[in-house]
């Protein structure tokens, strides 16, 4: 599996997050960062993600994720690059279960989180992390 350079990859566990994939890559091509998006489920799917993962060549991982919200720790546990978790609504709890999902992750595993279906502030957060490989700083 060839994966494109990109800075940004946008994972999600299920095609019923589009609309929330659709708008993190919409902030993320504004401001001019490329991005590639793909539905790997860490249930059904955990070879493949691995794999993909692994072979990735972004900076940033985005993994959105609703009720038990295992993308995103499985992305981290898989790699040393910054994973965002987005927790998705669903129809229980509204997300609370994902969101608690994403901010629990063990030692060893860090995950940032967003707010619950707020794949937004997901791609301003990548787009801040992104740039401080071009901040000059002053010499002190």
């Amino acid at each position: 599996m060839a994966n494109p350079m990109v800075d940004v990859s946008i994972l999600s566990g299920s095609a019923s997050d589009a609309s929330i994939v659709e708008r993190v890559a919409a902030v993320l091509t504004d401001h001019g960062v490329s991005w590639d998006a793909r539905v790997i489920s860490a249930h059904r799917d955990p070879d493949l993600l691995e794999k993909y993962v692994r072979e990735s060549d972004c900076k940033v991982f985005i993994a959105v994720a609703g009720l038990s919200a295992a993308l995103p720790g499985v992305v981290a546990s898989r790699t040393d690059r910054p994973v965002i978790g987005v927790p998705v609504s669903g129809k229980l709890m509204g997300g609370l279960d994902a969101l608690l999902s994403i901010v629990q992750m063990p030692k060893g595993v860090p995950v940032a989180c967003v707010g619950v279906d707020n794949g937004e502030n997901a791609a301003l957060l990548a787009i801040r992390i992104l740039s401080l490989g071009k901040v000059a700083h002053p010499p002190s």
